[in-house]
């Protein structure tokens, strides 16, 4: 293919964001057909549905995250997932996990997930914005995940959700108040609260 203004501008933008995704050209005249064919011709590489990165771009180790939420931007990186971002624990899961909203289908994905589902307010509360690999990703902050471990402990653990809280306590990553405050909107204060003052003592 050869070069053009329009090529120069995709390749550019590849290189200084790094995963980006179709609709993210939309402003500079860009279709998807127009990407795929970038991609074919080498220019781009294509990773997944709609999904480009410039060929020599080294992926992170929160790939996955930035997939999954590119493919489900109403997610949240929550619970297992949101630990190993957060650098709490020992927790290495084989799937990206998901809040969804209540009323959302599950979707399928070329990805490995496990989804849960949360009332508006517990999927809006504790949620950090960051930054993987170029995209904006939502991700529930330490103390919001250790609450929803206790509130999902049948899903991935009282094991679990002990250690986070004993790693976040001892790391002082979050205070036992921002904790309790999110066992309370999770409707767990009754279970985190026993640990939280032994640990806290």
């Amino acid at each position: 293919m050869r070069t053009t203004p329009k090529r120069d501008a995709v390749v550019q933008y590849a290189a200084k964001h790094g995963l980006f995704r179709a609709h993210d050209l939309v402003g500079l005249g860009v279709s998807p057909s127009y990407l795929d064919d970038l991609a074919r011709a080498g220019a781009i590489e294509k990773t997944g549905r709609g999904l480009y990165r410039a060929p020599d771009y080294a992926a992170t180790e929160n790939h996955s995250l930035a997939e999954v939420a590119s493919y489900v931007p109403e997610c949240v990186i929550c619970l297992l997932s949101a630990l190993q971002y957060h650098e709490i624990g020992t927790q290495l899961p084989p799937a990206v996990w998901i809040a969804l909203p209540n009323y959302y289908k599950v979707p399928r994905l070329p990805i490995k997930i496990e989804a849960v589902r949360m009332s508006a307010a517990a999927l809006t509360e504790g949620v950090d914005i960051h930054s993987v690999e170029g995209l904006t990703i939502k991700i529930f902050s330490p103390a919001k995940t250790v609450a929803d471990c206790f509130k999902f402990r049948s899903s991935v653990g009282m094991e679990v959700a002990l250690e986070a809280l004993k790693d976040v306590l001892d790391k002082r990553i979050a205070t036992p108040a921002d904790i309790y405050k999110y066992a309370k909107l999770d409707r767990v204060a009754n279970v985190i609260e026993p640990y939280l003052e032994a640990l806290n003592a």
